[in-house]
């Protein structure tokens, strides 16, 4: 199976950083959505990256649905998901959130990066990032009440947070610091000096 798009973003590196985690090996073929535009219609013409292409031809879009197949294929006893209910509630809260964080990094990435400077909508653009501060804010708030493993270990809800903060750092980084999520922050530098994360840097 070949992983498509670039570990820039936060959607491909968390699959490719799943993938590892359950055992799946995956080509990865690093196409941009921007610079490659063309060769990556070729391969899927909705250009989405990450794009998973199937040993038979088929293709897969949507970071969360590429998981989803990628655990089925994995199989009882792998998941990254917990079994317990209560626990799988927390987990898909957790990364629903970390997912609305890398959303409107994206947003804020593009509106100040493709949008010339005289059309963009400050109106906008602040309430975008209120959506990311109210997210983050709120994943500082689920650690404390119940903090992630730090045992050598690292789950969906761990992976999808840590790879989101990362690509907010990096993109948009004048809307975080360490001191006001404390907790978001030590967490990801546990997760980046795990071999999976280590393997799959941001390119």
């Amino acid at each position: 199976m070949k992983l498509i798009g670039m570990l820039d973003s936060p959607y491909v590196r968390r699959v490719a950083i799943s993938a590892k985690r359950l055992g799946i090996d995956l080509d990865h073929q690093s196409v941009s959505v921007f610079r490659h535009f063309e060769q990556f219609q070729q391969i899927n013409p909705v250009v989405k990256a990450p794009t998973l292409v199937l040993d038979d031809g088929e293709v897969l879009i949507d970071s969360t649905l590429i998981i989803d197949y990628l655990e089925a294929l994995a199989g009882p006893g792998n998941s990254l998901m917990p079994e317990d209910l209560n626990q799988r509630l927390r987990s898909l809260r957790l990364i629903g959130l970390a997912l609305a964080a890398c959303e409107k990094s994206v947003q804020l990435y593009y509106e100040r990066n493709l949008r010339p400077a005289e059309i963009q909508f400050e109106p906008w653009v602040e309430r975008v990032e209120g959506q990311l501060a109210a997210a983050y804010s709120a994943l500082e708030r689920e650690l404390e009440l119940q903090p992630l493993k730090t045992d050598g270990s690292i789950d969906q809800d761990g992976i999808t947070l840590a790879v989101a903060w990362s690509f907010t750092c990096l993109v948009v980084p004048d809307q975080v610091d360490a001191w006001q999520f404390p907790r978001i922050s030590a967490f990801t530098e546990y997760a980046e000096g795990l071999e999976a994360f280590m393997s799959t840097p941001i390119e």
